[in-house]
């Protein structure tokens, strides 16, 4: 008997989308969400924030050219964020690889922080095996390497860390659709690093300048540190922590708000040793949380004449 069973008829190609609403998809993405965190979260950084914007938009007008239908090829995102400490390179590179994960760019969207010493040996035969498991490790998202220009050191010919740069350079070309790499550290010497290695520079898309904090910013700083922890300052404290910052600002080492925290760390500490000091019976919550101008006075920075290296052990 023949069989009469109708023919199994494949079903029709979905139908690709002529239009796409970008406006609809930033907000679906949750892009909106990670960046009003950033500035919730960073002080200033105009710039930096305004080319995070112009990447977010970039990838969504390349995740639509994808979902029509046109000429796609995933973008080079490996970038380089050059500015001094404290400038909030680290957290902007977290904003980053949550971005690129909500928007499909890499897979898990987490963060791999490293340093030359996570990368390169101290003996033959050690820095591959180093370097290719902080590369496992970073596999789905984004690998960011602070002071990025100790991986080459060509005064020292024993030195490995050429090894692991072309490990780097050759995972940064064929798995580029799998991790972001992001270099970071000073800027005179990152350009010094990228001339010293062409192929790190034809690599890197996105080069981002993070500004120094300007004094109003650093104060925003400071008083929104001081929040976090239910601290406050007194007038008078207040005032002199604004003279501290136009001193500090001015001398070696200074590192915006990484210097602003531990001015911060190190008047807590002065606070409580007045209040041990000098309390003769119960304290109230207020004396508990306010940051007095004598917290902030004893500090190095206001001492003429006390050698830069000291200044910073006790600024």
């Amino acid at each position: 008997m023949a069989d009469t069973a109708d023919p199994i008829v494949p079903d029709a190609p979905e139908a690709l989308p002529t239009a796409i609403d970008l406006r609809e998809e930033y907000k679906k993405s949750g892009v909106a969400e990670v960046l009003a965190e950033l500035d919730r979260e960073l002080i200033g950084l105009k710039p930096v924030k305004l080319r995070l914007r112009e990447i977010a938009a970039m990838l969504i007008v390349e995740r639509a050219r994808k979902a029509m239908g046109l000429s796609h090829e995933t973008p080079t995102l490996h970038m380089n964020f050059a500015g001094n400490p404290g400038t909030g390179k680290t957290t902007v590179a977290m904003r980053m690889a949550n971005i690129l994960h909500r928007l499909g760019y890499v897979r898990k969207g987490h963060l791999v922080s490293v340093t030359r010493d996570d990368l390169v040996g101290q003996y033959i035969g050690h820095t591959a095996p180093k370097t290719k498991e902080i590369l496992k490790k970073a596999m789905g998202g984004v690998l960011f390497i602070d002071e990025a220009y100790y991986l080459y050191r060509p005064d020292n010919e024993r030195d490995y860390g050429q090894e692991a740069i072309e490990i780097l350079l050759q995972v940064m070309e064929n798995n580029r659709e799998d991790l972001v790499v992001i270099l970071a550290g000073y800027a005179d010497r990152m350009d010094k690093f990228f001339e010293s290695n062409p192929g790190f520079r034809s690599r890197i898309a996105h080069h981002i300048d993070f500004p120094d904090y300007s004094e109003g910013e650093l104060m925003q700083i400071a008083d929104g540190m001081l929040t976090q922890q239910n601290y406050t300052f007194d007038d008078e404290a207040h005032a002199m922590m604004q003279k501290y910052i136009e001193l500090r600002r001015q001398q070696p080492h200074f590192a915006n708000a990484r210097s602003i925290r531990n001015a911060l760390d190190r008047a807590r500490l002065r606070q409580a040793n007045r209040l041990f000091s000098t309390s003769t019976g119960p304290v109230t919550a207020a004396d508990l949380s306010t940051i007095t101008a004598e917290d902030l006075k004893t500090s190095r920075v206001f001492t003429m004449g006390v050698p830069d290296s000291a200044r910073e052990a006790g600024a």
